[in-house]
């Protein structure tokens, strides 16, 4: 396989656990808004998860790229998709 078509490859991974990302995260918020919606000590400990969970998930995120292990596009995506991904799963598994 030539670099380029190597490349191709490597975006075309990184386009379809993007795409995963995306679906299970749409998951997520679906079951995150029903228990929202339902009011009450478990909603309200939600909301909280979830806006410290995306706090905490941005401060990794900037730490990854401030501390120079980020060093290409692609590194900066699979990065932030290693990053919110684990946060991801681990809440869909959680609600789901």
């Amino acid at each position: 396989m030539t670099r380029s078509s190597s490349q191709a490859a490597d975006w075309s991974r990184l386009m379809v656990d993007a795409s995963r990302l995306w679906a299970d995260a749409g998951t997520v918020i679906a079951l995150r808004s029903w228990r929202i919606m339902a009011g009450g000590t478990d909603a309200a400990c939600e909301f909280e998860r979830m806006m410290s969970e995306k706090v905490d998930a941005a401060m990794e995120l900037g730490a990854a790229f401030a501390g120079g292990r980020v060093t290409s596009p692609e590194g900066a995506s699979r990065t932030a998709m290693q990053v919110f991904g684990r946060k991801v799963r681990a809440n869909r598994k959680r609600l789901g």
